[in-house]
């Protein structure tokens, strides 16, 4: 099987390795992160669309988005785990490695894909009754979730195809695709709103459409069969070597990222007792909120690759200073964007509210104390990019959880057990949960740099002695030989 490496993806693994390190992350880094602000972006205006239609479809729809995330959370743990084995093998240079593996996460979606619809969309209001969902939002939703079901299964494969090339450093590719994504699924839902006067499913049809651009330009651009990156059916390999390395990074993220979304969907659930009203007005601060956090989760993202790239190549300081770029610039991100969106908060409620004043001051009451853990939550985004670089996904499982299922559903629970404070408890969960999580991110984080260099230094000693010794024996066989001519000189003699 032949795998080749184009003369761009040789170029970048150069840069990637020997580069100035703060001109890496931004240059893979800002493009991502301008990638999930359009993403953010998007799921705004998306909202905002559905507001139109009414404020219990606003509700519904960022009910029922929580559960989608929890699902979406299989595919894009698959892509997250698989693609820091791509491209660990890609810094070390098993180039046939990359392609096999590549080609047989495409043949995982497949599999996954289509198993989540056989059991899902023939049971949907069971399964959505089973994740406690108001029975309003089950009559309202139904036919939107099974549809959202179909683009979750196309998105497995574009999450896939995205994390390939964050993998190859074409960051670029990776925007300007999402800009086409987003303007076809834009004029889509426009169209089917305003023009149609649609209901919230001619939504998710929109959002099916807009996805399959995207598988369209991933089928396009993965279709050199003997590229590294390229897909092949004969490359296509479900040996231990190829796939347990990739699940055994994949299966904790899975778990983290449902988990994770679940106890969202834990938390709105909670939050009905303060009314449906109350969950929207969750859901819409979670969303401005992104405004925030999605640009350092794009800069997570790059930094992720970076890291285990440079892991792979055994340049463990690189790797490092991946890091701390990182990090640098999720907090001056965290700094700004939390300014911006506070500056705006009241045009940006009223937006979503629809002239309904009261749910307007919801959605800000709520977001004023989510937006102070913008800045912990940069420190958090960094961290975890390392972690998921160095191949450390049990941990950022365990920090997930706990952001959670420690730090908000239990406080949560006491706000409504213990005090009488209504709907501004579920902000105060906000903020608990990431200043919480932050200060958590960084103990773990120093923690595990400081283990990260003792195996370094444990590394090069071992190294340094194994070089010794084969230097040891190599003089000792030139002294013997040495001894061996003068014999046999003195003999001839």
């Amino acid at each position: 099987m032949q795998a080749f490496l184009s003369k761009k993806d040789e170029k970048f693994r150069e840069f990637a390795q020997n580069g100035h390190m703060g001109k890496v992350v931004l240059q893979l880094g800002l493009p991502l992160a301008l990638y999930q602000s359009l993403n953010q972006l998007f799921k705004i205006l998306d909202t905002l669309m559905a507001s139109h239609i009414g404020s219990s479809t606003v509700s519904a729809v960022a009910y029922l988005s929580q559960i989608h995330l929890m699902l979406s959370a299989i595919g894009g743990g698959l892509a997250v785990g698989s693609s820091i084995k791509i491209s660990e093998a890609y810094g070390a240079g098993k180039f046939e490695l990359v392609k096999r593996r590549v080609s047989t996460l495409f043949a995982m979606c497949i599999i996954l894909g289509g198993g989540i619809l056989l059991l899902l969309a023939p049971f949907t209001p069971q399964f959505l009754r089973l994740m406690n969902t108001p029975e309003e939002f089950i009559a309202e939703g139904s036919a939107y979730f099974v549809l959202e079901l179909v683009a979750m299964v196309i998105t497995f494969f574009n999450s896939v195809y995205i994390a390939i090339e964050r993998v190859r450093g074409n960051s670029r590719r990776i925007l300007y695709l999402n800009m086409s994504v987003i303007a076809v699924k834009l004029s889509l839902t426009a169209w089917f709103v305003y023009g149609l006067a649609g209901d919230v499913t001619m939504i998710a049809i929109a959002t099916i459409l807009s996805q399959l651009v995207l598988l369209t330009a991933a089928v396009v651009n993965l279709h050199h069969g003997e590229n590294v990156f390229g897909f092949s059916l004969r490359a296509i390999d479900f040996k231990g070597e190829v796939v347990k390395p990739m699940v055994k990074l994949s299966v904790p993220v899975i778990v983290e990222k449902a988990a994770f979304a679940m106890g969202k969907v834990v938390v709105n659930s909670m939050s009905t007792v303060y009314g449906s009203l109350t969950v929207g007005a969750l859901g819409i601060s979670n969303n401005i909120g992104g405004i925030t956090t999605m640009p350092q989760n794009g800069f997570q993202e790059g930094g992720s690759a970076i890291i285990s790239q440079n892991l792979g190549a055994k340049k463990t300081e690189r790797a490092l200073s991946a890091f701390q770029w990182t990090l640098l610039v999720n907090v001056i991100c965290g700094m700004i964007f939390m300014s911006l969106s506070l500056i705006f908060l009241r045009p940006l409620s009223s937006l979503f509210a629809k002239g309904d004043a009261e749910f307007a001051g919801m959605i800000a009451e709520v977001y004023r104390l989510e937006a102070l853990g913008a800045i912990p939550l940069g420190v958090n985004a960094a961290v975890m990019g390392m972690l998921y670089g160095f191949g450390k996904t049990k941990v950022t499982l365990f920090m997930n959880f706990c952001r959670v299922f420690v730090f908000r559903i239990p406080v949560l629970w006491a706000l409504q057990q213990f005090t009488d404070l209504g709907n501004v408890s579920v902000g105060i969960v906000m903020v608990v949960s990431n200043v919480c999580s932050g200060i958590l991110a960084a103990v773990i984080g120093i923690i595990e740099i400081r283990k990260l260099r003792r195996m370094s230094v444990s590394d090069g000693m071992e190294s340094g002695k194994l070089s010794g010794m084969s230097a040891s024996r190599s003089g000792k066989s030139t002294a013997t030989e040495e001894q061996s001519s003068e014999v046999k000189a003195a003999s001839e003699e």
